[in-house]
C-alpha cells in the first residue's frame, strides 16, 4: 500500500510499504482523507523536537470501517469516523486525574510515531468516534478539538466576551466553540481572509493588529473592563504577555500556543487581577462529541476553511509549496478517494 514518509527536513515521498496485520482487537479502515496541520509542517522543516526520522505523518483523519471485531460502541463495518490520535499510559499524575490529555509519555500519531497517511491504518476502539458527517467534516473534527479544549478550561459560558488571539486551525477551533455556547466572540488576527473565516465561525467583532489599536478596540467593546476570557492561539512572547494584560480583572487565560521565545510577565497582574491562568493540551472525548455536535449543526464553515484538497501523490509538491509560503494555505486535505 502507498503511504507518505518525510526522510528528513524537506524531503518527503510517497512509497510503497506493507500492509501490516491486522490486531484482531483493533477496527481496520480505509483512509479517506488526512489533513496536513501546523505541526506537520514543523516536522517537514525539521523545528518539531518531538519528531525522528523517517516519519509518516498523519494525526487529522477520516476513514471508513472495513473490519470491526465485536464491540458495544456501536461500530460497525461501512461506517464513517474520525479518531483521536492521542495515547496515555494510565499511570501518570495527568492520567490519574482523568486528564489523559495531557498525558506525560504520550504519543501523536505521526509525531512521537508514524501516523495514518497511508492506505489503510488499524486503531482501538475507543479511540474512534462515527458521525453522519461528509469525509471533510470529520477530518477537520480533530484539529478543531484542540481550540475546542481552550474553551473549555476557559469554563466559557453565555455570559462571557471572550477574546482569541490566532485565527489559524486551533484558533478557528476556538473562535467556532466559544461561539456554540452563545460567548460573545472577539477575533484578532492580522489576515483579513482568516478574519473572515472566523466571522463564519460565529465571531461577532473582529480585529485586525496591522491597523486596529488592540487595547483600545477591547476596551470599548468590554466597556473599559477587558473580556472575561482571552485564548492565545498563536505562540508569541508579545501575545502572551497581552492576554494578561487585557484580560479583565478576575478573568481567565488559556494558553495553547508555544512562545518559541523566553517570556516576561508584569507579575503583578496575576496577584492584582487575580487571574486564572491554564494551559491547554490535546484534547478529550468531550471535546471531540461537542466538536461533532457543532458540525451536525452546521455551525462551521468547512468549505471556507478547506484552502486545498489534492490526492496522495501530490502530497510532497504542495508540502514543499506551504513551507515555501506559510500564508497561502489555512487547511490542505489529502485525498485518497
Amino acid at each position: 500500500m502507498r503511504a507518505l514518509v518525510i526522510d528528513r527536513p524537506g524531503e518527503a515521498r510517497v512509497i510503497e510499504i506493507a500492509r501490516p496485520a491486522s490486531d484482531p482487537l483493533e477496527a481496520t479502515m480505509r483512509i479517506r482523507r488526512i489533513g496536513l496541520c501546523g505541526t506537520d509542517l514543523s516536522t517537514f522543516l525539521g523545528k518539531n523536537p518531538l519528531v525522528t526520522y523517517p516519519r509518516i505523518p498523519g494525526h487529522e483523519i477520516a476513514a471508513t470501517l472495513e473490519h470491526v471485531p465485536a464491540n458495544d460502541l456501536g461500530l460497525a463495518e461501512g461506517m464513517n469516523v474520525t479518531m483521536s490520535p492521542y495515547t496515555n499510559c494510565g499511570k501518570c499524575s495527568s492520567c490519574r486525574q482523568g486528564r489523559v490529555n495531557a498525558c506525560r509519555y504520550n504519543q501523536t500519531l505521526g509525531v512521537q510515531r508514524d501516523g495514518a497517511l497511508m492506505d489503510y491504518f488499524s486503531m482501538p476502539l475507543e479511540k474512534l468516534y462515527a458521525a453522519p458527517l461528509p469525509v471533510e467534516e470529520l477530518c477537520l473534527v480533530e484539529p478543531l478539538t484542540v481550540g475546542c479544549h481552550a474553551v473549555a478550561r476557559g469554563c466559557v459560558t453565555a455570559a462571557d466576551t471572550v477574546a482569541i488571539y490566532g485565527c489559524g486551525g486551533v484558533g478557528l477551533g476556538a473562535v467556532a466553540a466559544a461561539a456554540f455556547r452563545d460567548a460573545r466572540v472577539v477575533a484578532i488576527d492580522i489576515d483579513d481572509k482568516k478574519l473572515a473565516i472566523a466571522k463564519d465561525c460565529g465571531a461577532r467583532e473582529l480585529i485586525n493588529t496591522t491597523r486596529d489599536d488592540v487595547h483600545a478596540r477591547l476596551q470599548e467593546l468590554t466597556g473599559g473592563h477587558g473580556p472575561d476570557v482571552i485564548i492565545e492561539a498563536i505562540g508569541r512572547p508579545d501575545t502572551y504577555r497581552a492576554a494578561v494584560e487585557e484580560v479583565c480583572f478576575a478573568g481567565r487565560v488559556v494558553y495553547i500556543g508555544y512562545a518559541k521565545d523566553h517570556v516576561s510577565f508584569e507579575t503583578r497582574l496575576f496577584v492584582q487581577k487575580e487571574l486564572d491562568i491554564r494551559g491547554s493540551r490535546n484534547a478529550l472525548p468531550q471535546d471531540f462529541k461537542e466538536v461533532i455536535r457543532m458540525f451536525e449543526q452546521k455551525r462551521f464553515p468547512t468549505s471556507q476553511a478547506i484552502s486545498a484538497t489534492v490526492p496522495l501523490e501530490e502530497a510532497p509538491a504542495i508540502l514543499r509549496a506551504w513551507s515555501e509560503n506559510p500564508a497561502a494555505f489555512t487547511k490542505i486535505m489529502i485525498t485518497f478517494d
